[in-house]
């Protein structure tokens, strides 16, 4: 029998009936609830045949084991976990130079899916994290993407420093973010084959991580506090990279 997961939140569950309809298994629903944007998700179950079932919010709870479900969870089919085997024909099939996000330590469900939210809106081929030390991706993690984690890969590595080294094999410059850098990622060059590797909050990129990086940057802070939330760094970080890329295309 095969594995089966459980995703909730209307975008989550929306993105999955878009684009992998084939996974979802059977819907359940808020009984009682009658709003035009739950049920045009339903509509979309029930046009793929899937069961939609109707419960009360206490048996929803439970399902979601007490999390913010918004009235709609999916029961769907588990997919394979992504791994280091897999990011090789992930790039080989890009026509334009590779864009990837390291996420080192994020441990915080709310901050990976806030990430991968962010990467998926700018355009980043593959997010990659270490298999141990970081947060995977949970139903927590799906429902805060808002859909991001259905279409963006998520490669899990065993050693992050090897993973980075072969990166850089292939030509792809890797920018670490760090408090100490002397360079402003405004001053930087984000153009060509790249990785932006981000450290958790507090203790930002680990020591070996930090040495694979080709070079460290640093967001400029003109304020009080001495760091920002590591979604919210990403974020900045990556639409620097989109305007820069952009302009080198024009």
């Amino acid at each position: 029998m095969s594995k089966s997961e459980i995703i909730y939140g209307m975008h989550a569950v929306d993105a999955l009936l878009e684009k992998q309809p084939e996974r979802v298994i059977e819907v359940y629903a808020l009984k009682g609830r009658d709003d035009e944007r739950l049920n045009a998700v339903l509509d979309k179950a029930k046009e793929w045949g899937v069961s939609v079932q109707l419960m009360q919010r206490k048996a929803l709870d439970e399902k979601s084991d007490g999390e913010q479900h918004q009235g709609i969870i999916a029961r769907v089919k588990a997919v394979k976990v992504l791994t280091d085997n897999d990011l090789e024909p992930i790039l080989n099939e890009l026509n334009v130079p590779p864009f990837l996000l390291i996420l080192d330590g994020v441990t915080d469900p709310h901050n990976l899916g806030a990430c991968l939210r962010s990467a998926e809106a700018a355009g980043v081929h593959a997010v990659i994290i270490p298999k141990d030390n970081s947060a995977s991706l949970t139903p927590v993690v799906r429902k805060v993407a808002c859909g991001a984690a259905e279409s963006i890969p998520l490669i899990h590595v065993t050693n992050l420093a090897r993973a980075m080294r072969s990166l850089q094999d292939k030509g792809i410059w890797i920018y670490g973010t760090a408090g100490e850098a002397e360079q402003s990622i405004y001053d930087c060059k984000l153009s060509g084959g790249m990785a932006l590797a981000m450290g958790a909050e507090g203790k930002g990129l680990r020591r070996l991580t930090r040495e694979h990086c080709d070079e460290l940057i640093k967001l400029p802070m003109a304020g009080a506090v001495s760091s920002l939330n590591v979604s919210v760094a990403t974020g900045i970080c990556l639409f620097e990279v989109v305007r820069q890329r952009r302009d080198s295309a024009e």
